[in-house]
């Protein structure tokens, strides 16, 4: 179990390194957020206000660096992230809570389905290369080249705008109420189909020809061929011998996949007006809302890591080398 312990070791120093940096960065910048807030109401906040809206948004004139950077670290243990601009006066939590499920149901659930799809579609085509299945290689390989912003505009355009089959924007109809009800739940998954065909569509193609290419060098390894020459079935040896160690490449990629899902394809949302994660970090970007986009770029950070320690224990019960010596 070193192995284990070696890992949750890294990751823990990672976590601090990265909520280090998330703390310094801002500071390194000039001005801060309450000066953007005060210049958008020019003369009409006195210095009483001033001041609460320094306690507020967490500056702490009167303390060191290093003592800002501990009352961070307090801060952050009881999930306080402070306080948006754009959306002052709601805290960068709740507008985070309020936009990251969207982009987790759309991005996520799409990135599984094009990677499920994909190593299926893979191993089958390895499985049978030299056959038909092969023109799905060009096939797939030319929509990803497309640039996934360009092929969203294309499908809005088909979609929605030639055979009216879909709607053009948006997380759901404004004439529903949000809630776990089903007129809410159909309109949600009505506008979250286009933006997720665009996602399955653009990134299937790598996941086909990433484990097709994988199959094939391990198919050729020795203990493929011991097995098949032993009798085994043409299904065991694809599914318990090759399948499971060229996957393992795969499993990486999916966790990097999986850890940058919380960014969202912030282009992509933007084309669609999705109130996803990504589009609220365009905003906090347009906007200079240093106190969102610190708390959304700390989500990022967790998340990659996160995604990270899933795969090495993915590695580590796939991979019996990773055992030895633990």
């Amino acid at each position: 179990m070193r192995f284990l312990a070696r890992r949750i070791g890294f990751y823990a120093v990672a976590v601090l390194v990265a909520v280090t940096i998330n703390f310094f960065i801002p500071r390194l910048m000039p001005g801060n957020p309450v000066e953007i807030l005060i210049s958008r109401f020019p003369g009409t906040l006195t210095p009483k206000a001033t001041a609460a809206l320094d306690l507020q948004f967490g500056i702490h004139t009167h303390q060191s660096l290093v003592g800002q950077y501990f009352s961070y670290l307090g801060t952050l243990l009881h999930g306080n992230l402070g306080q948006s601009i754009t959306y002052y006066p709601s805290s960068v939590a709740s507008v985070i809570a309020s936009s990251l499920p969207w982009t987790l149901v759309l991005i996520g659930v799409s990135t599984v389905i094009a990677f499920v799809l994909g190593t299926l579609v893979g191993i089958l085509v390895a499985w049978r290369r030299g056959g038909w299945l092969d023109w799905l290689l060009p096939a797939t390989t030319f929509f990803s080249a497309v640039p996934y912003f360009w092929l969203a505009l294309i499908a809005i355009t088909l979609f929605s705008l030639n055979l009216h089959l879909l709607p053009v924007s948006g997380g759901y109809s404004s004439s529903t109420t949000v809630g776990f009800n089903g007129p809410f739940l159909a309109s949600a998954l009505e506008h979250a189909l286009l933006p997720a065909l665009t996602i399955v569509v653009s990134s299937v193609a790598g996941w086909i020809l990433g484990m097709r290419n994988m199959m094939i060098t391990t198919m050729a390894e020795d203990y493929v061929l011991t097995a098949q020459a032993k009798g085994l079935s043409d299904r065991r040896v694809v599914l318990a011998y090759a399948a499971r160690n060229a996957i393992l490449p795969s499993v990486s990629n999916f966790s990097l996949a999986l850890g940058f899902v919380v960014t969202g394809s912030i282009v992509l949302e933007i084309v669609f007006s999705y109130p996803g994660i990504g589009y609220v970090l365009f905003n906090a970007v347009t906007n200079e809302d240093y106190p969102l986009m610190q708390g959304i770029f700390l989500v990022i950070a967790l998340a990659v890591l996160l995604a990270n320690f899933v795969a090495d224990l993915v590695y580590f019960a796939l991979d019996p080398r990773t055992r030895q010596g633990g």
